[in-house]
């Protein structure tokens, strides 16, 4: 099954925040596709990508530790969009 993985809009963000340090967190079943998606985020931004190893079931399953390691975006795929913003 192919799916439309979005790493073009995941692009554009990074660039939109001038990350240069960026934690993207997969569900398990893409995260076989993470190599695919951390190369192309990297070569196209020159930012740092992080692959977050830990759980993802859905958008509310945000690792929000990851701020604590000097991550500027954190990029969650998962069953909805949403903006999450610290103070």
């Amino acid at each position: 099954m192919e799916y439309d993985l979005e790493i073009e809009k995941a692009i554009d963000k990074v660039k939109q925040e001038h990350a240069r340090r960026v934690c993207i967190q997969l569900p398990d079943g893409l995260k076989t596709r993470s190599k695919e998606i951390c190369d192309r985020i990297q070569q196209a931004t020159g930012a740092t990508v992080i692959i977050w190893a830990g759980s993802n079931f859905g958008a509310c399953d945000l690792a929000l530790d990851v701020e604590r390691i000097g991550v500027d975006l954190l990029l969650a795929w998962g069953h909805t969009e949403w903006q999450y913003r610290t103070a």
